[in-house]
């Protein structure tokens, strides 16, 4: 089962955005300048880190990045059985489970972000990172301090985030030494968020919340609070606004994922903190991060590799993408339109191509099995686009559909995934 995770502040980069600038996806960045009234280009190519660091900004930046992303690999046919986002990527799991518009996402991030940064100006605080230590061990540190800290992030097995005024967590970080920890890392924020010291914005995010409409996710969306799936549209505003000053249950919702038969991790936007996060915290899932370009090939093999069915298999091959190569090709739609099979091939969506193939190239392995074409070759006619013949530039064997028969498609968006020949894994 593919899970889709969505990063938060802290995991943008400067320049961020230059590998998707000729990738069809990046019209999303348009529509997001429109929806924020600033310009969201100029953050993610240009805007230094000095820049990106502010909270509203990083929060903008971080939200569309991820988005432009998703868009990518939904175009590849790609959809997740699950989603999750750590803190603001809460806001992106909505947007890809569809409860959420992008439109409403936009204005949510942008209102959310400013509201925050005011907090920090009322109440500001600070974030340490204690390594090595347990979640049990890092409370008591926080209760040890008698001042205002509070753990909040639960990462990973021996990761915890804590976060108070800058005097509290000094005192935290002294005790969490103490009591056995490996490391105590500051991070370089201005804000104690997920604490009550961020009380201050939640008038205007709720205000902001009250204006989106939330409707029921189409996936299972788990969120940071309670680590448990909701349903109900209704919960998720008072949930948003909860988790500003609420620990983010990252560690618990990783094993919710997992309780839901998630087989493989994709994080979708800058960095890759989350897949790390994900193979400490949840071993038994397959993890990997999509963040540029070049990632979506190797996700496309990735998933299939032989390995994908294997979750052991798997996984090892997913501490080792070095080893991962490109042997997968998409038939991509040349306009927009309303994609028609060719009618010798099998409605997509059996992943297979009953019937007496383009190329000729079929076969029946029992008497009353199914035909099937294995391979299709260069110059093959396998469907329309309103009237547009959409052949193949490549020859290979069918992996699956990537358009279902009567879907409106869009110039680029990928319609079959074909495996070539000749190259090695």
């Amino acid at each position: 089962m593919l899970v889709f995770t969505f990063p938060g502040q802290g995991s943008q980069r400067s320049g961020m955005g230059r590998a998707w600038v000729d990738h069809p996806s990046w019209e999303l960045v348009e529509e997001a300048s429109s929806s924020a009234g600033r310009n969201v280009a100029d953050l993610l190519l240009e805007a230094p880190m000095t820049e990106l660091t502010r909270t509203a900004e990083a929060q903008l930046a971080t939200f569309v990045q991820s988005l432009v992303v998703l868009d990518a690999v939904e175009r590849l046919g790609l959809s997740p059985a699950a989603c999750a986002g750590h803190s603001l990527g809460e806001y992106s799991a909505l947007v890809a489970a569809g409860a959420l518009s992008f439109d409403d996402g936009i204005r949510l991030v942008t209102a959310r972000g400013e509201a925050m940064a005011r907090a920090t100006e009322e109440a500001p605080g600070t974030m340490a990172a204690l390594m090595g230590i347990s979640d049990d061990d890092a409370e008591a540190a926080c209760h040890r301090a008698e001042g205002e800290a509070w753990v909040a992030n639960y990462n990973a097995p021996g990761q915890v985030i804590v976060a108070g005024t800058a005097d509290a967590v000094a005192a935290v970080s002294v005790f969490a030494r103490e009591m056995g920890a490996r490391k105590v890392l500051p991070i370089p924020v201005a804000g104690a968020f997920h604490t009550p010291l961020m009380a201050g914005a939640r008038p205007a995010l709720r205000k902001a919340l009250e204006d989106a409409v939330f409707v029921a996710p189409e996936v299972p969306v788990v969120a940071n609070v309670d680590a448990r799936v909701h349903e109900d549209p209704a919960e998720w505003p008072q949930l948003l606004s909860a988790q500003l000053c609420s620990p983010v249950r990252w560690r618990q919702t990783l094993q919710t994922l997992a309780g839901l038969g998630g087989t493989t991790l994709v994080e979708l936007g800058p960095g890759g903190v989350l897949s790390g996060l994900a193979k400490r915290g949840a071993p038994d899932l397959r993890a990997l991060s999509v963040a540029t370009p070049d990632d979506l090939d190797t996700l496309m093999d990735a998933l299939a590799s032989p390995e994908a069915s294997d979750p052991e298999g798997a996984h090892a091959s997913a501490h080792q993408g070095e080893h991962l190569y490109v042997s997968e090709r998409v038939v991509v739609s040349p306009g927009g339109g309303v994609f028609t099979p060719e009618a010798s091939l099998a409605a997509p969506g059996t992943g297979l191509l009953p019937g007496t193939g383009p190329s000729g190239a079929a076969k029946r392995s029992e008497p009353n099995a199914p035909v099937v074409a294995d391979q299709i070759a260069v110059g093959d006619l396998i469907g329309l686009v309103g009237e547009a013949e959409v052949r193949t530039p490549f020859s290979g064997q069918v992996v699956r559909w990537l358009a279902a028969s009567g879907e409106r498609v869009q110039e680029g968006q990928p319609v079959l995934w074909l495996r070539v020949p000749g190259i090695d894994r």
